[in-house]
């Protein structure tokens, strides 16, 4: 990593207050911009969250906002209604007034002096979700957005459901988190002495789970349609970078954004990352020069210079060769590939069927399936990806290869067509890609999973009469990988999946007729020597980092504990996020943070699911600020119905603010 020390223009920091068109609500800002941009004005690029700039996202941006003024913009660092040091209350992700205020905030950077009139917005995760949602509403100075790490469709590809199935791993644990997260109060070194505490006493009073909302929606309706930018992907007139990673869970939205804008104003770029920006140097790596790379974006959209970044591949991906199972990897081996039209040419689906005869087979997974997932949301920490897959391919039912005579190069999203007949009305089926080593090893490549209640449209619930057989498509999420000589590709079935899929209250088998499925993969042509569009990136170059001190944990526990009461036939997987862990910042607030998620089942027993998240954060300051949060939430379900209670403490100075406790039931109508 280069740390840039010294810019073209001097850089100045203020924090402001960003007015809102009601009239009362104000959001809190921080700005880096050129010191001379009033006389020689700049394009803004605005980065808009809840995780608060005072502390939480402090570090990173630091990285790239004080980067981006050195190199002439004004880069704008906004927290969310309700959230960090902005006034309001916290309302759900996406919300029309988050977007409204976002739209305002756009405006008001444009009006500025120091401002060009033009506006770019970035982010990863949320922000780079509410960066693509207000680019569909279209606010005249929004000329160009760099989405990292976001979605498309907030209903088949978030953390809430995947192929119409409830997520069991990050519906609860998200939802707890930003339980949590919400609770927080504003800074009073930012907001004053004397505002903070009738602050947070106002959003605390306003705070409702979103798990509740989530979980009341269990098809594709109105609320998901709603920031969904797949809906009309017409709507958006910015110039689109959209950026993904191998390892996180949005990556499909790469591929489906470069298919469907207009080719002269969008570029997507993925690599092998979790999910993080690309210039961070977090596994699997190898990082790049991100920075640099948007900043010829920006360059491009914002001041109207040619910088070739039009000229680049529509498409640039990471190949991933193969590596033996591991839990992390701190560089992925491959190569770069460009792509001037997706979908491409050289990519054809190579058809093959799972067997040779209609022998029926039964898929009959033990519940508990799935242990070896891996993380939802990789995060470049040491247990993130799926180890090796031997244990969970004997829960399975599995469809191999003969080895491999060559290279067999895949990009984008693999599908297999099943003929099959469920034993139960509702009932998931989930299928594994892996590479299979001639040593045995089994390397998971990438997975998918269909609820077969939606099989027809996620938009609806249609119950399998068990005793007929349907044939039923889905994709698995997009990859690109590289099998090699010798090694055989497998297609892994299971009808279980925890805790990433919430299972059905029944616990049946599915039949399937092996001579009447198939496995559709993208297969990938190299070009002859030469033919291939060259791509090349930078190192990595970022600002200084922020100086804060990070504690080493009192007492060290595993990221991923993995527990089997064998009597009981009870399997738990304890959980760290290991988000930011405890800091101390320059300006002596001290941020303690610990988070616990928990997921328990019987392998018997779909109805013994449980997850609960526990969370506990401190802010302080010297003697004079002391605030704590302590929340917990958990999930369960009978055969009717979903179960959800929360509970929440606040603490000012060991005084309790607000303790809220919430207990809610809704029908499992899909889930």
């Amino acid at each position: 990593m280069k740390y840039r020390e010294q810019f073209e223009r001097q850089v100045v920091r203020e924090d402001v207050w960003i007015p809102t068109r009601e009239g009362k609500v104000q959001l809190h800002a921080r700005i880096w911009r050129p010191a001379d941009a009033e006389g020689d004005p700049v394009p803004a690029l605005l980065e808009y969250l809840p995780y608060r700039k005072s502390d939480w996202t402090a570090p990173r941006d630091a990285q790239r906002h004080p980067w981006y003024a050195g190199h002439g913009y004004a880069s704008v660092r906004v927290d969310i209604r309700g959230h960090g040091d902005s006034e309001g209350v916290p309302g759900d992700e996406y919300d029309a007034q988050e977007l409204a205020d976002g739209i305002d905030v756009v405006n008001w950077l444009a009006e500025q002096p120091w401002c060009t009139g033009k506006v770019g917005m970035f982010g990863i995760s949320w922000g780079g979700f509410n960066a693509l949602q207000i680019a569909a509403l279209a606010p005249a100075p929004l000329k160009a957005i760099v989405t990292v790490c976001s979605t498309d469709d907030r209903y088949d590809n978030d953390v809430h459901y995947t192929g119409g199935a409830v997520l069991g791993i990050d519906m609860l644990a998200w939802a707890g988190t930003m339980l949590a997260f919400a609770a927080r109060p504003p800074d009073p070194a930012n907001v004053g002495a004397d505002r903070w505490l009738p602050m947070w006493r106002e959003r605390l009073e306003a705070l409702e789970p979103f798990l509740h909302t989530w979980l009341a929606h269990q098809q594709r309706d109105d609320y998901w349609r709603h920031g969904s930018v797949c809906e009309d992907y017409g709507a958006i007139d910015a110039a689109v970078l959209a950026v993904g990673g191998w390892n996180d869970p949005y990556r499909d939205t790469v591929l489906r954004l470069v298919g469907h804008l207009p080719q002269d104003r969008v570029r997507g770029l993925i690599g092998p990352w979790s999910h993080q920006y690309p210039d961070r140097g977090l596994p699997p790596g190898p990082a790049i020069g991100f920075l640099q790379e948007t900043l010829r974006w920006w360059d491009q959209h914002l001041k109207g210079a040619d910088t070739g970044v039009m000229r680049e591949p529509l498409l640039r991906a990471w190949i991933n060769d193969p590596v033996p199972p591991a839990t992390s990897h701190e560089v992925m081996p491959g190569r770069w590939v460009g792509e001037s039209v997706w979908p491409s040419p050289r990519v054809s689906r190579w058809e093959r069927l799972l067997g040779t005869d209609d022998t029926p087979l039964v898929v009959h997974s033990p519940q508990h399936t799935g242990i070896d997932a891996g993380r939802f949301f990789p995060f470049g920490n040491a247990s993130d990806l799926p180890p090796d897959q031997r244990e969970e391919d004997g829960r399975a039912v599995c469809f191999d290869s003969e080895p491999l005579d060559g290279r067999v190069e895949i990009l984008g999203r693999p599908r297999v067509r099943l003929r099959l007949d469920s034993s139960t009305p509702r009932a998931h089926v989930i299928a594994r890609l892996c590479d299979v080593a001639p040593d045995g090893s089994s390397t998971l490549v990438t997975r998918g999973v269909l609820n077969l209640l939606s099989r027809h449209g996620r938009d609806r619930a249609v119950e399998w009469v068990p005793g007929t057989y349907e044939d039923v498509e889905f994709e698995l999420s997009a990859t690109g990988y590289a099998f090699p000589p010798g090694h055989r590709i497998r297609v892994a079935l299971s009808n279980a999946y925890w805790p990433w899929v919430w299972p059905h209250g029944e616990h049946g088998q599915l039949t399937v007729l092996p001579a009447r499925s198939a496995l559709l993969l993208p297969v990938r042509i190299p070009g002859e020597r030469g033919e291939e569009e060259p791509v090349h990136f930078e190192e990595p170059e970022q600002a200084p980092p922020f100086p804060v001190t990070y504690d080493a944990p009192d007492r060290p526990r595993p990221e991923r504990l993995v527990t089997h009461d064998v009597a009981a036939g009870e399997w738990t997987l304890e959980v760290d996020p290991r988000y930011g862990g405890s800091r101390t910042y320059p300006d002596g607030l001290r941020y303690e943070e610990s988070a616990r998620e928990t997921y328990r089942m019987r392998s018997d027993d779909p109805l013994s699911a449980s997850a609960v998240s526990a969370w506990r954060i401190r802010l302080a300051r010297g003697g004079e600020w002391d605030a704590e949060i302590v929340a917990r939430t958990e999930l369960r379900a009978t055969a009717a119905e979903f179960v959800m209670d929360s509970h929440l403490e606040a603490r000012a100075n060991g005084e309790t603010v607000a303790e809220r406790a919430w207990h809610r039931t809704t029908p499992r109508t899909s889930g």
